[in-house]
């Protein structure tokens, strides 16, 4: 929907009621920080918001190249939305490479903003260009705007004692200064994060607001613009918002599930790309009782964090997936010591190394199965930034009740991503319970709880509860190491029943949209905004589609059998090949369609409609276009 009105400077404002903008460039542009500024801005301003940052693989891309182009995507509306949107309406281009690489993306007729300073011969070359675009008709379709905004910028500036490196790299905040002009937003939010982040540096903070502020300006002037947009504040829930990524909502959960249950919490971790934000976050509560170790390796910080645990404290690690492989043995050692602890995977596309800053689901069966022997673990998932605060409350009180290790397979689009969050009132929040061996009720540290058959948290100094730890397998009434045949086999059920019996514990399943009908969308992890906004539109256009997200993984919340009973068919999206498709197939005997996406990046909602109508037969085979 949108209208158009008359403003004081003349030029049409259209009101619309979503937008979806990306900034790129080359990855020492300033995309993410631009991104992350006109975000913080929308959020204050009152709008619903969704992002979706895309960092370069390279650690540094040679400048100018197709590599190294960075982008920040961000899409706001008066409306609820859960996704960064599928197309961006406007594409700030800060280089020919960022050009070339997301032009693609930018929908017919939409708003191209380009430094043309940069298009010079050196950079259309590295682009792969034989023609600069922006003289050979090329990009008639689109609204282009030729702006040299390193020239302007460069003027802005004319006086302050900066070399020409520094003057260039504020280039950012020119364009940031426009785009606020052009999406009616204030600049003050921004004005206030200068002044204090660069209250050190005078100069640096002058520049940058003057390239604001000239960006701002000739919006405001210049006959190249002859529109600019409205887009409401959205009707939301009364009370304190902030702005939230899945990895500093990750952090905040910790940090309050050791609030919640008045123990300490002790993080050791090795830094891994996208979790390492994680480290660094929590590093910053030592004022709670946070204790933050950053390990030699992998192995290093899940043994620490077994220690931790078994003197007694909350204990965590944290990586991706390559890190998840390589704690695989110490996470056994847990399993069989049967010590509570939370293991975060903040998942990214593999196998190795793999593409580090791009995200994927394809971590489901490493952590379902990936151990010798049968070593169960509980899992969870978040489904949204502020999702990933509650979620690593719900791993500890699980942790903590049923004395096992709980892995949490967060993803790069979560933890990179961001929204307004409702800051929740501790007073609301469950509290987390747990308790050491008490003489009282246990006689020794392996008798245990008949309803949770978790046995008794002995901590080192306790009398009468010295117990053996270690990888030996363990008597079940003692704890002393045994090696009989039938303890062995009674041991390994009571490990699994352990983790079965956590489904006592946790929610059933929600569907949104008909509770029984022709199409089911089943969904773990990231891909719950672009699943959701698929149903919403299939059931828009009369079709019978309904939706659901499944939180715990293992164990399945007890109603999921007879949810998926009342459907013809089930379509599973997934950033992997098929991992919870083939969970779905084998527990429940269920003909699950597995949608698969292995591209290092979300799904477009878009795509899940197409995959929609090949499923009812409505629509032709679908393909993915990359």
């Amino acid at each position: 929907m949108t209208t158009e009105i008359e403003s004081p400077l003349s030029e049409a404002t259209t009101t619309r009621d979503r937008v979806t903008i990306r900034f790129a460039g080359d990855s020492g542009d300033g995309m993410q920080l631009t991104g992350t500024q006109f975000t913080r801005t929308t959020a204050v301003y009152g709008n619903d918001l969704a992002t979706l940052p895309d960092y370069p693989a390279e650690i540094r891309a040679p400048t100018g190249s197709l590599p190294g182009v960075s982008g920040f995507q961000l899409s706001f509306s008066s409306n609820d939305i859960h996704t960064p949107g599928d197309n961006p309406d406007a594409l700030v281009a800060m280089n020919p490479a960022a050009l070339k690489t997301n032009l693609g993306d930018l929908v017919p007729g939409g708003l191209l903003i380009v430094d043309e300073g940069e298009f010079n011969a050196t950079n259309l070359r590295k682009a792969g260009y034989e023609e600069n675009p922006l003289e050979d008709g090329s990009l008639s379709s689109y609204r282009l705007m030729r702006i040299d905004i390193t020239k302007n910028n460069a003027d802005a500036l004319d006086g302050l004692e900066l070399g020409a490196k520094e003057r260039f790299r504020s280039r950012n905040f020119y364009a940031l200064g426009l785009v606020l002009w052009l999406f009616s937003r204030p600049m003050d939010t921004v004005v206030r994060w200068a002044t204090d982040k660069f209250k050190r540096n005078p100069v640096v903070l002058e520049a940058n607001l003057r390239a604001l502020r000239a960006g701002n300006a000739f919006g405001e002037t210049s006959e190249l613009v002859h529109e600019r947009y409205e887009v409401p504040p959205a009707e939301v829930a009364p009370g304190v918002y902030r702005h939230i990524s899945g990895n500093e909502a990750t952090a905040l959960g910790f940090v309050t599930a050791s609030h919640l249950a008045g123990l300490p919490l002790f993080y050791a971790s090795y830094p891994i790309t996208p979790a390492s934000d994680v480290l660094h976050e929590l590093a910053s509560f030592k004022r709670f009782g946070v204790k933050t170790m950053q390990a030699e390796d992998e192995i290093s910080a899940v043994c620490a964090a077994i220690g931790a645990s078994y003197a007694g404290q909350m204990a965590l690690t944290g990586t991706s997936g390559p890190g998840l492989a390589l704690k695989s043995e110490g996470l056994n050692l847990a399993v069989m010591a049967e010590l509570p602890l939370v293991i975060l995977d903040v998942q990214r596309a593999g196998p190795s190394t793999g593409m580090p800053t791009k995200t994927e689901q394809a971590d489901l069966l490493q952590a379902m199965y990936g151990r010798n022997g049968d070593s169960p673990v509980a899992i969870i998932a978040p489904s949204t930034p502020g999702d990933c605060f509650w979620m690593a409350i719900e791993a500890f009180r699980i942790a903590l009740k049923y004395m096992v290790p709980v892995i949490i397979l967060s993803d790069g689009y979560l933890a990179n991503g961001s929204q307004p969050w409702l800051i929740p009132q501790l007073a609301d929040i469950p509290p987390v319970e747990w308790s050491h061996a008490d003489p009282g009720s246990a006689s020794h540290a392996y008798e245990r709880d008949p309803e949770t058959l978790a046995r008794a948290w002995a901590v080192p100094g306790q009398a009468g509860f010295e117990h053996r730890v270690g990888g030996l397998e363990k008597s079940y009434e003692t704890g002393d190491i045994n090696y009989e045949p039938g303890n062995h086999h009674k041991m390994t059920l009571t490990r699994a029943e352990r983790v079965a019996k956590v489904a006592n514990d946790i929610p059933d399943i929600e569907v949104t949209g008909p509770q029984q009908g022709d199409l089911l969308l089943l969904g773990w992890g990231g891909t719950y905004g672009a699943i959701t906004s698929a149903g919403e539109r299939a059931r828009s256009e009369g079709k019978s589609v309904a939706s659901a997200h499944i939180r715990h993984l293992n164990p399945f919340p007890s109603n999921l059998g007879e949810i998926l009973s009342r459907y013809d068919k089930v379509l599973v999206p997934e950033l992997n090949n098929g991992q919870l498709s083939v969970l779905v197939r084998s527990q429940f005997l269920v003909d699950a369609i597995p949608f698969n996406k292995i591209a290092g990046q979300p799904f477009k909602i878009t795509e899940i409609c197409g995959k929609i109508d090949e499923v009812l037969g409505v629509g032709g085979p679908f393909e993915f276009e990359f």
